[in-house]
């Protein structure tokens, strides 16, 4: 078993939210220029040959990670992160980074906002509190009714309910599946609806695309390796708020490489998000500590 060193988890998990932030960066070159789509379609590619790989690597093989009790679930979890990914990346080229990770970052307020209806969890009523905190915040970065407005902001929203529902799924998944058969089923099943619709949309790429298009690959799988190096060495409730550090590095990418701007009402609403999922995360944190201990699910992350 390895040994748990929370330091270097926090430090992994900085470093993941790192690469997918760039990852970010990289799809959000690629598709300003090509069809989201076809660009979805083969980052996926590279995603499923890294979990067979992990899959082959690990005891009893393919055949034990494709091994689930409920394939109807993991096939809709895998085609639903495939759409959120699609909308999230159409997010990046319609807002850019900054916004669209500041809008994203409400999803923890979605999830256990519909963590009650969905699996049947109590919600407290500070939680509650917190969630609607959060959503005001989340009114501050949209601004509707203002010039700032704009309905493309609406992605972005799209995209933090898909996810929250793909997180959902994923937890009533590991009720029954292991979080290695949700990670195999998240890979295939996404290249493989990718694949079937990505490939009516495929467009010639000039040689310099390509050669970003295999760092954005390299990027995910590097960002995916080192996270689940993380949960190797440190408890997940340990590393989880440094999540949020994607939407930091995120944001310093898109106004330093994609010249974008921050308006105070995004800084201000962003803060209040982050502010509130994190309370909310606590006392999650709290309500599983006095249940049992809790496990990381690798299915729950974003491609």
């Amino acid at each position: 078993m390895t040994t748990q060193n929370t330091r270097k988890g926090i430090l992994l998990m900085a470093l993941t939210m790192a690469i997918f932030a760039i990852q970010d960066g990289f799809s959000r070159h690629l598709a300003s220029e090509y069809n989201v789509l076809m660009v979805v379609m083969i980052r996926y590619w590279f995603f499923a040959a890294f979990v067979i790989a992990l899959a082959l690597r690990a005891q009893g093989g393919l055949r034990a990670a494709a091994r689930t009790e409920q394939p109807g679930l993991q096939i809709g979890r895998g085609v639903l992160l495939a759409v959120e990914i699609c909308v999230m990346v159409s997010a990046f080229t319609l807002l850019g980074l900054v916004q669209s990770h500041a809008i994203f970052a409400s999803y923890p307020l979605l999830v256990a906002a519909l963590s009650g209806p969905v699996l049947g969890e109590r919600v407290g009523r500070l939680r509650w509190l917190a969630i609607g905190v959060g959503f005001v915040g989340v009114l501050v970065i949209l601004q509707p009714g203002f010039v700032a407005f704009s309905s493309a902001a609406l992605v972005a929203v799209c995209s933090a309910l898909l996810f929250a529902l793909y997180a959902l799924l994923t937890r009533y998944a590991a009720r029954r599946d292991s979080a290695a058969t949700s990670f195999f089923y998240t890979g295939v099943v996404g290249a493989v609806v990718s694949t079937a619709v990505g490939l009516w949309f495929w467009e010639p790429m000039s040689q310099g695309d390509w050669a970003w298009m295999i760092l954005l690959c390299i990027s995910g799988v590097a960002g995916h390796w080192t996270l689940i190096k993380c949960y190797e060495v440190a408890e997940a409730s340990a590393v989880q708020p440094f999540a949020y550090l994607h939407l930091v590095f995120a944001a310093a990418l898109g106004v330093l490489v994609f010249a974008e701007t921050i308006r105070v009402s995004v800084i201000i609403g962003a803060g209040i998000v982050v502010g509130a999922g994190l309370f909310t995360l606590w006392r999650e944190q709290r309500a599983a500590a006095r249940q049992q201990p809790e496990s990381p699910a690798l299915g729950e992350v974003r491609e």
